[in-house]
Protein backbone atom coordinates (compact mmCIF):
# COMPACT_ATOMS: atom_id res chain seq x y z
CA UNK A 1 0.00 0.00 0.00
CA UNK A 2 2.78 2.44 0.93
CA UNK A 3 4.64 1.75 -2.34
CA UNK A 4 1.51 2.34 -4.43
CA UNK A 5 0.90 5.61 -2.57
CA UNK A 6 4.45 6.83 -3.15
CA UNK A 7 4.40 5.86 -6.81
CA UNK A 8 1.05 7.60 -7.32
CA UNK A 9 2.48 10.69 -5.68
CA UNK A 10 5.50 10.53 -7.97
CA UNK A 11 3.25 10.31 -11.01
CA UNK A 12 1.17 13.24 -9.78
CA UNK A 13 4.26 15.42 -9.28
CA UNK A 14 5.50 17.34 -12.34
CA UNK A 15 7.89 14.78 -13.74
CA UNK A 16 10.70 16.94 -15.00
CA UNK A 17 10.74 20.28 -13.16
CA UNK A 18 12.96 23.03 -14.54
CA UNK A 19 15.08 25.26 -12.35
CA UNK A 20 13.05 28.36 -11.55
CA UNK A 21 16.12 30.24 -10.40
CA UNK A 22 19.78 29.70 -9.75
CA UNK A 23 19.17 28.94 -6.09
CA UNK A 24 16.20 26.63 -6.64
CA UNK A 25 16.49 23.22 -5.02
CA UNK A 26 16.68 20.19 -7.27
CA UNK A 27 15.19 16.89 -6.17
CA UNK A 28 16.43 13.57 -7.53
CA UNK A 29 14.19 10.69 -6.47
CA UNK A 30 16.14 7.43 -6.66
CA UNK A 31 14.32 4.12 -6.41
CA UNK A 32 16.03 0.81 -5.75
CA UNK A 33 15.34 -2.70 -4.52
CA UNK A 34 18.20 -3.22 -2.05
CA UNK A 35 17.44 -3.44 1.68
CA UNK A 36 19.05 -0.63 3.70
CA UNK A 37 21.65 -3.00 5.16
CA UNK A 38 22.90 -4.10 1.72
CA UNK A 39 26.25 -2.58 0.77
CA UNK A 40 24.78 -1.18 -2.46
CA UNK A 41 22.17 0.65 -0.41
CA UNK A 42 24.82 2.06 1.91
CA UNK A 43 26.92 3.36 -0.99
CA UNK A 44 23.84 4.92 -2.62
CA UNK A 45 22.94 6.60 0.68
CA UNK A 46 26.49 7.98 0.93
CA UNK A 47 26.22 9.18 -2.67
CA UNK A 48 23.11 11.15 -1.72
CA UNK A 49 24.95 12.85 1.13
CA UNK A 50 27.94 13.58 -1.10
CA UNK A 51 25.73 15.21 -3.74
CA UNK A 52 24.17 17.41 -1.07
CA UNK A 53 27.60 18.50 0.17
CA UNK A 54 29.05 19.12 -3.28
CA UNK A 55 26.02 21.17 -4.34
CA UNK A 56 25.88 23.17 -1.10
CA UNK A 57 22.47 21.71 -0.43
CA UNK A 58 20.99 22.71 -3.78
CA UNK A 59 20.54 19.11 -4.96
CA UNK A 60 18.69 16.67 -2.75
CA UNK A 61 18.82 12.98 -3.62
CA UNK A 62 15.80 11.29 -2.06
CA UNK A 63 16.57 7.57 -1.84
CA UNK A 64 13.76 5.02 -1.67
CA UNK A 65 15.31 1.62 -0.80
CA UNK A 66 13.71 -1.82 -0.63
CA UNK A 67 11.12 -1.13 -3.35
CA UNK A 68 9.46 1.61 -1.29
CA UNK A 69 8.73 3.74 -4.35
CA UNK A 70 8.40 1.13 -7.09
CA UNK A 71 9.00 -2.56 -7.64
CA UNK A 72 12.21 -3.54 -9.41
CA UNK A 73 10.35 -4.15 -12.67
CA UNK A 74 8.67 -0.74 -12.48
CA UNK A 75 11.88 1.28 -12.18
CA UNK A 76 12.90 1.40 -15.84
CA UNK A 77 9.52 2.55 -17.20
CA UNK A 78 9.17 4.93 -14.27
CA UNK A 79 12.48 6.65 -15.03
CA UNK A 80 12.07 6.53 -18.81
CA UNK A 81 8.73 8.31 -18.71
CA UNK A 82 9.79 10.72 -15.96
CA UNK A 83 7.65 9.51 -13.06
CA UNK A 84 10.83 9.79 -10.98
CA UNK A 85 14.33 10.83 -11.87
CA UNK A 86 16.58 7.85 -11.15
CA UNK A 87 16.75 4.19 -10.25
CA UNK A 88 19.25 1.46 -9.59
CA UNK A 89 19.22 -2.00 -11.14
CA UNK A 90 21.40 -5.06 -11.30
CA UNK A 91 22.74 -5.71 -14.77
CA UNK A 92 20.92 -8.99 -15.37
CA UNK A 93 17.50 -7.44 -14.70
CA UNK A 94 17.57 -6.03 -18.22
CA UNK A 95 17.10 -9.60 -19.48
CA UNK A 96 16.16 -9.64 -23.16
CA UNK A 97 15.39 -5.90 -23.19
CA UNK A 98 19.12 -5.16 -23.37
CA UNK A 99 20.69 -8.62 -23.65
CA UNK A 100 24.23 -7.22 -23.81
CA UNK A 101 23.86 -6.15 -20.17
CA UNK A 102 24.02 -9.83 -19.20
CA UNK A 103 27.64 -10.18 -20.30
CA UNK A 104 29.22 -9.84 -16.81
CA UNK A 105 26.81 -12.50 -15.56
CA UNK A 106 27.93 -15.20 -18.00
CA UNK A 107 29.23 -17.96 -15.70
CA UNK A 108 32.95 -17.75 -14.90
CA UNK A 109 33.64 -15.05 -17.53
CA UNK A 110 34.42 -11.88 -15.58
CA UNK A 111 35.24 -12.51 -11.93
CA UNK A 112 38.84 -11.30 -11.58
CA UNK A 113 38.86 -8.33 -9.20
CA UNK A 114 41.79 -6.60 -10.90
CA UNK A 115 39.82 -6.49 -14.15
CA UNK A 116 36.57 -5.52 -12.44
CA UNK A 117 38.31 -2.48 -10.92
CA UNK A 118 39.05 -1.28 -14.43
CA UNK A 119 35.50 -1.70 -15.70
CA UNK A 120 34.13 1.82 -15.00
CA UNK A 121 35.28 4.04 -17.85
CA UNK A 122 36.41 1.08 -19.96
CA UNK A 123 35.38 0.48 -23.55
CA UNK A 124 33.16 -2.33 -22.26
CA UNK A 125 31.36 0.09 -19.93
CA UNK A 126 30.99 2.68 -22.70
CA UNK A 127 29.54 0.03 -25.00
CA UNK A 128 26.90 -0.94 -22.43
CA UNK A 129 26.15 2.72 -21.69
CA UNK A 130 25.38 3.19 -25.39
CA UNK A 131 22.90 0.31 -25.22
CA UNK A 132 21.20 1.96 -22.24
CA UNK A 133 21.02 5.29 -24.06
CA UNK A 134 19.07 3.60 -26.86
CA UNK A 135 16.46 2.74 -24.24
CA UNK A 136 16.07 6.37 -23.20
CA UNK A 137 18.02 6.31 -19.94
CA UNK A 138 21.45 7.72 -19.11
CA UNK A 139 23.81 5.62 -17.05
CA UNK A 140 25.13 7.59 -14.09
CA UNK A 141 27.37 5.10 -12.31
CA UNK A 142 28.39 1.47 -12.10
CA UNK A 143 28.31 -0.23 -8.71
CA UNK A 144 30.31 -3.46 -8.55
CA UNK A 145 28.11 -5.71 -6.45
CA UNK A 146 29.64 -9.15 -6.33
CA UNK A 147 31.95 -11.68 -7.92
CA UNK A 148 31.05 -14.36 -5.40
CA UNK A 149 27.70 -16.12 -5.57
CA UNK A 150 26.19 -18.47 -3.04
CA UNK A 151 23.99 -21.44 -3.87
CA UNK A 152 21.84 -22.15 -0.82
CA UNK A 153 19.72 -25.15 0.12
CA UNK A 154 18.19 -26.99 3.03
CA UNK A 155 18.16 -30.62 1.92
CA UNK A 156 21.86 -31.03 1.13
CA UNK A 157 24.76 -28.89 -0.08
CA UNK A 158 25.09 -28.17 -3.80
CA UNK A 159 28.63 -29.21 -4.67
CA UNK A 160 28.54 -31.67 -7.55
CA UNK A 161 26.73 -31.02 -10.83
CA UNK A 162 24.47 -33.96 -10.02
CA UNK A 163 23.16 -32.00 -7.02
CA UNK A 164 21.29 -29.70 -9.40
CA UNK A 165 19.11 -32.49 -10.82
CA UNK A 166 15.43 -31.59 -10.42
CA UNK A 167 16.23 -28.68 -8.09
CA UNK A 168 13.81 -25.75 -8.14
CA UNK A 169 16.28 -22.90 -7.87
CA UNK A 170 16.11 -19.13 -8.03
CA UNK A 171 17.13 -18.03 -11.50
CA UNK A 172 18.16 -14.63 -12.82
CA UNK A 173 16.61 -14.40 -16.27
CA UNK A 174 15.81 -16.54 -19.30
CA UNK A 175 19.28 -16.03 -20.77
CA UNK A 176 21.64 -16.80 -17.88
CA UNK A 177 19.33 -19.54 -16.61
CA UNK A 178 20.47 -21.73 -19.51
CA UNK A 179 23.42 -22.62 -17.25
CA UNK A 180 21.15 -24.01 -14.57
CA UNK A 181 18.90 -25.84 -17.02
CA UNK A 182 21.95 -27.42 -18.63
CA UNK A 183 22.81 -29.21 -15.38
CA UNK A 184 19.27 -30.44 -14.73
CA UNK A 185 17.91 -27.71 -12.46
CA UNK A 186 14.52 -26.00 -12.85
CA UNK A 187 15.28 -22.28 -12.53
CA UNK A 188 12.62 -19.71 -11.76
CA UNK A 189 13.71 -16.11 -12.29
CA UNK A 190 12.63 -13.63 -9.65
CA UNK A 191 13.90 -10.41 -8.04
CA UNK A 192 15.95 -10.70 -4.86
CA UNK A 193 13.23 -9.36 -2.51
CA UNK A 194 10.91 -12.23 -3.46
CA UNK A 195 13.33 -15.11 -2.96
CA UNK A 196 13.15 -15.53 0.82
CA UNK A 197 9.39 -16.05 0.79
CA UNK A 198 9.68 -18.47 -2.13
CA UNK A 199 12.25 -20.51 -0.21
CA UNK A 200 10.13 -20.59 2.93
CA UNK A 201 6.95 -21.55 1.08
CA UNK A 202 8.58 -24.33 -0.95
CA UNK A 203 8.17 -22.60 -4.31
CA UNK A 204 11.97 -22.87 -4.48
CA UNK A 205 14.25 -25.63 -3.19
CA UNK A 206 17.41 -23.56 -3.49
CA UNK A 207 18.55 -19.96 -3.62
CA UNK A 208 21.12 -18.14 -5.70
CA UNK A 209 22.33 -14.70 -4.70
CA UNK A 210 25.50 -12.79 -4.00
CA UNK A 211 27.17 -13.67 -0.74
CA UNK A 212 26.60 -10.25 0.84
CA UNK A 213 22.89 -10.30 0.00
CA UNK A 214 22.65 -13.67 1.74
CA UNK A 215 23.47 -11.80 4.94
CA UNK A 216 21.39 -8.67 4.36
CA UNK A 217 18.38 -10.82 3.40
CA UNK A 218 19.03 -13.16 6.37
CA UNK A 219 19.32 -16.39 4.41
CA UNK A 220 20.96 -17.98 7.43
CA UNK A 221 17.53 -18.06 9.09
CA UNK A 222 15.95 -20.17 6.34
CA UNK A 223 18.78 -22.14 4.66
CA UNK A 224 21.22 -24.68 6.10
CA UNK A 225 23.82 -25.02 3.36
CA UNK A 226 25.69 -22.63 1.10
CA UNK A 227 28.22 -23.16 -1.67
CA UNK A 228 30.28 -20.06 -2.44
CA UNK A 229 31.56 -19.87 -6.01
CA UNK A 230 33.08 -17.30 -8.39
CA UNK A 231 30.05 -18.02 -10.56
CA UNK A 232 29.62 -14.63 -12.15
CA UNK A 233 29.89 -10.92 -11.54
CA UNK A 234 26.95 -8.67 -10.86
CA UNK A 235 27.45 -5.00 -11.64
CA UNK A 236 24.59 -2.83 -10.51
CA UNK A 237 24.13 0.66 -11.87
CA UNK A 238 22.21 3.87 -11.34
CA UNK A 239 20.52 5.46 -14.33
CA UNK A 240 18.63 8.71 -14.80
CA UNK A 241 16.05 10.29 -17.08
CA UNK A 242 18.02 12.08 -19.83
CA UNK A 243 15.65 15.03 -20.25
CA UNK A 244 15.77 15.75 -16.54
CA UNK A 245 19.55 15.28 -16.33
CA UNK A 246 20.34 17.39 -19.40
CA UNK A 247 18.06 20.12 -18.07
CA UNK A 248 20.05 20.57 -14.88
CA UNK A 249 22.25 23.57 -14.27
CA UNK A 250 25.86 22.66 -15.13
CA UNK A 251 26.99 23.04 -11.51
CA UNK A 252 24.29 20.66 -10.30
CA UNK A 253 25.09 18.10 -12.97
CA UNK A 254 28.79 18.35 -12.13
CA UNK A 255 28.09 17.74 -8.44
CA UNK A 256 26.05 14.62 -9.23
CA UNK A 257 28.65 13.25 -11.65
CA UNK A 258 31.56 13.87 -9.26
CA UNK A 259 29.72 12.11 -6.45
CA UNK A 260 28.96 9.24 -8.82
CA UNK A 261 32.63 8.78 -9.74
CA UNK A 262 33.55 8.68 -6.05
CA UNK A 263 30.79 6.16 -5.32
CA UNK A 264 32.05 3.89 -8.12
CA UNK A 265 35.51 3.77 -6.61
CA UNK A 266 34.35 3.50 -3.01
CA UNK A 267 32.11 0.58 -3.93
CA UNK A 268 35.03 -1.54 -5.11
CA UNK A 269 36.70 -2.12 -1.76
CA UNK A 270 33.42 -1.96 0.15
CA UNK A 271 32.13 -4.88 -1.92
CA UNK A 272 35.27 -6.92 -1.32
CA UNK A 273 35.28 -6.19 2.42
CA UNK A 274 31.56 -6.90 2.71
CA UNK A 275 31.95 -10.25 0.98
CA UNK A 276 34.77 -11.26 3.32
CA UNK A 277 32.71 -10.29 6.36
CA UNK A 278 29.61 -12.01 4.95
CA UNK A 279 31.39 -15.34 4.74
CA UNK A 280 32.30 -15.08 8.42
CA UNK A 281 28.78 -14.01 9.40
CA UNK A 282 27.05 -16.85 7.55
CA UNK A 283 29.24 -19.38 9.34
CA UNK A 284 28.74 -17.70 12.70
CA UNK A 285 24.97 -17.74 12.18
CA UNK A 286 24.99 -21.49 11.64
CA UNK A 287 25.15 -22.08 7.88
CA UNK A 288 27.42 -24.86 6.64
CA UNK A 289 29.54 -23.16 4.00
CA UNK A 290 31.53 -24.85 1.24
CA UNK A 291 33.97 -22.73 -0.76
CA UNK A 292 34.27 -24.03 -4.28
CA UNK A 293 37.70 -25.40 -5.22
CA UNK A 294 39.46 -24.52 -8.46
CA UNK A 295 38.78 -28.02 -9.79
CA UNK A 296 35.09 -27.78 -8.95
CA UNK A 297 34.90 -24.35 -10.59
CA UNK A 298 36.49 -25.72 -13.77
CA UNK A 299 33.92 -28.55 -13.86
CA UNK A 300 31.01 -26.15 -13.38
CA UNK A 301 32.40 -23.76 -15.98
CA UNK A 302 32.76 -26.48 -18.60
CA UNK A 303 29.11 -27.47 -18.18
CA UNK A 304 27.50 -24.09 -17.55
CA UNK A 305 29.31 -21.43 -19.56
CA UNK A 306 28.94 -22.77 -23.13
CA UNK A 307 25.10 -22.93 -23.22
CA UNK A 308 24.86 -19.38 -21.91
CA UNK A 309 27.33 -18.00 -24.44
CA UNK A 310 25.49 -19.84 -27.23
CA UNK A 311 22.16 -18.37 -26.13
CA UNK A 312 23.75 -14.96 -25.57
CA UNK A 313 25.15 -14.80 -29.09
CA UNK A 314 21.88 -16.01 -30.55
CA UNK A 315 19.92 -13.34 -28.70
CA UNK A 316 22.40 -10.54 -29.48
CA UNK A 317 24.24 -11.71 -32.63
CA UNK A 318 26.16 -8.44 -33.04
CA UNK A 319 26.29 -6.86 -29.61
CA UNK A 320 26.76 -10.07 -27.66
CA UNK A 321 30.13 -11.16 -29.04
CA UNK A 322 31.32 -7.56 -28.89
CA UNK A 323 30.38 -7.23 -25.21
CA UNK A 324 32.21 -10.45 -24.35
CA UNK A 325 35.25 -9.38 -26.36
CA UNK A 326 35.42 -6.01 -24.60
CA UNK A 327 35.13 -7.58 -21.15
CA UNK A 328 37.86 -10.08 -21.96
CA UNK A 329 40.10 -7.26 -23.24
CA UNK A 330 40.09 -5.40 -19.91
CA UNK A 331 43.61 -5.95 -18.54
CA UNK A 332 44.26 -7.36 -15.08
CA UNK A 333 47.34 -5.19 -14.63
Amino acid sequence: MRRRHLLAAALATPALPRLAAAQAAVTMRLSHQFPPSHHNARVIAAFAEDVKARSNGQVEVQVFPAEQLARAGENFPGVARGAFEAAAAVNFQWGTTIPEMNAPTIPYLFTDFARIRRFPGSEAAKFLEAQLARRAVVNLMWLYTTRQSIFTSNRKPIIELADFQGLKIRGLNALTDHALSAVGAAPSAMPGPEVSQALQSGVLDAGLTDISAAVSRRYYEIQKFGTVAPYFSVISHVYVNPRWFNGLAPAHRTAIEAAARKAEQDQMQITEDTATAALVTLRERGMTIHEQTAAEAATWQAAMQPPVITAFNRLAPEGGPRAVELLRSIPSA
